[in-house]
């Protein structure tokens, strides 16, 4: 079952249920899927692969989450638990994030790899690790076990 098929069952069940909250999560990621395959058709493809749904997903993911940090700041509880109420919804199609001792294994790896052992070389580490860990751990968790690492 396609990302899209999925997210269509869970509005009718969201539906029946009444739960507005997910209703309203899983209605915005089939807008955005629909809005990026009204994107792909002029290249002649139909829908998206699903590098490009866990791309949208991730997006959402990050807009929650920042959006979480955003009211903390500001005062605001009420909002910032609706958006974490989305963050957990979104986080059903999301892969299984890594725990932070196997995405800081990784990144050692990559570091010998690449050779890098400066703050200055974090450009030639972080490339490669994004693509390796990406939909598996939060680009700021990187960043700074990278800085860490090289530091």
């Amino acid at each position: 079952m396609s990302l899209k098929e999925r997210i269509s069952e869970d509005i009718k069940t969201a539906m029946k249920a009444k739960d507005k909250i997910r209703l309203e999560t899983v209605r915005g990621i089939k807008k955005l899927i629909l809005e990026k395959e009204t994107e792909i058709r002029p290249m002649g493809r139909d829908s998206l692969n699903p590098e490009e749904e866990l791309g949208i997903l991730t997006q959402l993911a990050k807009q929650r989450r920042d959006s979480i940090d955003q009211y903390q700041k500001a005062d605001r509880p009420e909002l910032a638990e609706k958006e974490a109420q989305e963050l957990v919804i979104l986080e059903e199609y999301l892969p299984r994030q890594l725990p932070e001792a196997e995405v800081r294994a990784i990144i050692e790896a990559i570091i010998a790899q690449v050779g890098a052992s400066s703050p200055k070389d974090m450009g030639k580490v972080m490339g490669p690790a994004m693509a390796q860990l990406k939909g598996q751990a939060d680009g700021k968790v990187v960043q700074a076990i990278v800085k860490d690492c090289l530091g």
